[in-house]
């Protein structure tokens, strides 16, 4: 999968939030270049909730172990809830720099958070689903708020 086909995917969805910052739009400078899928119908960011999914292109600080930094490796992170993060981590955290294997979020882990460096052929069904189990997770907790 490619970071494109990521997002056309998640935008399917009814009532995502994309965020892409960029130079010049007021964001800070480590996030430029990234994407980050809120479920938000109103079209805001949630003040209180965490996107639901990220694309990221680089390293950052304290996150250095998926080796981002080599040419067109990006990941894919999902809230996916602690059901498929046990499913998919039951035989440990996996190497967090191997291309095109579900592991534990090397930082996020702990929160339930999926990750995929390199989506392809052998996780493409698998990363589809995870991002369609965060969206459902964050499109409950959203209408769970808003009762």
């Amino acid at each position: 999968m490619t970071i494109d086909e990521i997002l056309d995917f998640v935008g399917t969805f009814d009532g995502v939030l994309t965020l892409r910052p960029a130079p010049g739009d007021g964001t800070p400078e480590i996030g430029w270049g990234d994407t980050f899928f809120y479920y938000a119908p109103d079209g805001t960011v949630p003040a209180t909730a965490q996107p639901f999914a990220t694309v990221v292109t680089k390293d950052y600080p304290g996150d250095t172990s998926s080796r981002l930094d080599r040419p067109g490796t990006f990941r894919v992170n999902m809230a996916a809830g602690k059901e498929a993060f046990t499913e998919w981590t039951a035989h440990g955290p996996g190497d967090p720099s191997a291309a095109d294997s579900v592991i534990a979020h090397p930082v996020y882990g702990g929160a339930g958070w999926l990750a995929v460096v390199n989506p392809g052929a052998r996780t493409e069904a698998a990363t589809r689903d995870l991002l369609r189990t965060a969206y459902r997770l964050a499109r409950a907790r959203y209408e769970r708020r808003a009762e």
